[in-house]
């Protein structure tokens, strides 16, 4: 059989897509739900970090991943390519910035293109459920910092290497006494 290789028809997301849409409510109906997601990828390329509201954060965190991975896969010769990103970019001076500035920051990513990380409680109040949806290697502080191996720092080894020493000495200690007792009996 001789079948066309679908990883060169359809790009791959590196992010688990839902299969069903959220349910976003507009009173504009699905016009007005596009009209909410086009303007939410438009900040995201804009501004490279936006807070909103965790639905429509998560369903607009598929759209910029699509978009992002057309245009380093087809470039901005590709006729499709362009009419999307002309769709989901409501200013024009951002198709611009997709293909010279982010494609060549994403060329070489193994992973994903966004980041999503629930936004912090409010209190006193009612959590609404934020997000905060950010293009990764965008100029801005890091959310959330880097979590380092501390497992090989001088004075944790000591102390597990004094754990250990512990550890042996009581066991030895428990042997002799359940030893002592069998003895006896």
């Amino acid at each position: 059989m001789n079948q066309a290789d679908l990883s060169k028809l359809v790009s791959a997301l590196r992010i688990a897509v839902k299969p069903k849409p959220k349910l976003l409510s507009c009173p504009e109906g699905p016009a007005g739900r596009l009209k909410k997601l086009r303007a939410t990828v438009t900040a995201l390329v804009k501004y490279e970090r936006i807070e909103l509201n965790y639905p429509r954060a998560e369903e607009a965190q598929g759209y910029a991943e699509r978009l992002i991975s057309d245009a380093i896969r087809n470039g901005d010769c590709h006729k499709h390519t362009m009419e999307m990103a002309d769709y989901w970019l409501n200013e024009k001076q951002l198709v611009h910035k997709l293909f010279k500035v982010l494609v060549p920051r994403y060329q070489n990513y193994n992973s994903s293109f966004t980041r999503l990380v629930l936004g912090p409680k409010t209190y006193p109040g009612y959590y609404a459920g934020t997000a905060i949806l950010e293009l990764k290697g965008n100029p801005f502080p890091a959310l959330q910092p880097e979590t380092h191996n501390y497992h090989f720092w001088l004075h944790n080894v000591l102390l597990e290497e004094a754990k250990k020493e512990f550890r042996s000495a009581r066991e030895e200690r428990n042997a002799g006494t359940t030893e002592s007792v069998t003895a006896e009996s």
